[in-house]
């Protein structure tokens, strides 16, 4: 299968989806966005590793930056902060460079490594989109860290890269229904520059719908007519 043109998600959205899929809805689904100092710093961070026009050559390592990327497999566009291509055996040729070259996608991050693989699935991601476009097999590539100025490589296992399909494909999921995606408040709703309008302490009371349930519930035990309430009740 493969999706059209009009139906690819914004590949940095896997990050976002793995990180909370509701932050990711709001996002992607209901095109909302507020800025806060992460989101500042992490743009920065990226307007420098996304020049375009920055080409650099040192011997059998060859960089380009800001290179768009694409897969019409997993149905996703975006872009490789950074490309370092390899002189190796195993490699693929590139136009006007002499020699083969092993692709290593290079994602910078603003903080630092995580317990979660949200950054790890959107590597995943650059890497299986540059496998379909070149048609090659990449193994591994690196997250670059501002905070701590270390590299973190990753491996992309068969695991990752099963996590990476079912994840898109949950995405299409709900971007086909349009639905944002009801998620239980963690600690991470603190820092996010979406709580404003994702309310995460609405989140934790109690919906409408259970308020109606349970006092129908009790009013049957009571042995009245709630014919009329069930008529009454609309969608939550």
């Amino acid at each position: 299968m493969e999706y059209r043109e009009e139906e690819w998600l914004q590949l940095s959205g896997l990050q976002h989806f793995s990180f909370c899929r509701r932050q990711w809805a709001l996002i992607h689904v209901e095109q909302l966005w507020a800025e806060n100092l992460r989101t500042v710093e992490g743009n920065l961070l990226h307007q420098k590793a996304h020049d375009s026009t920055d080409r650099e050559s040192r011997g059998d390592l060859y960089i380009l930056r800001g290179v768009n990327i694409q897969s019409r497999e997993l149905g996703v566009s975006g872009q490789c902060d950074v490309i370092e291509f390899h002189r190796c055996q195993e490699g693929v040729p590139l136009q006007a460079k002499e020699g083969l070259w092993q692709p290593y996608p290079v994602e910078y991050k603003r903080g630092h490594s995580k317990e979660n693989d949200a950054d790890r699935l959107q590597l995943c991601g650059q890497a299986m989109c540059l496998e379909e476009m070149l048609s090659c097999e990449i193994k591994r590539g690196a997250l670059f860290y501002g905070e701590t100025r270390r590299r973190e490589e990753v491996i992309f296992t068969a695991e990752l890269r099963s996590r990476v399909r079912e994840c898109l494909s949950e995405m299409h999921d709900y971007l086909k229904r349009g639905r944002t995606p009801r998620v239980k408040p963690f600690k991470g709703c603190n820092a996010c520059s979406m709580a404003e309008y994702c309310l995460p302490g609405m989140l934790r009371k109690r919906r409408v719908g259970d308020y109606l349930d349970r006092f129908m519930e009790e009013a049957i035990r009571e042995g009245e007519d709630v014919g009329s309430i069930k008529e009454g009740r609309g969608d939550e």
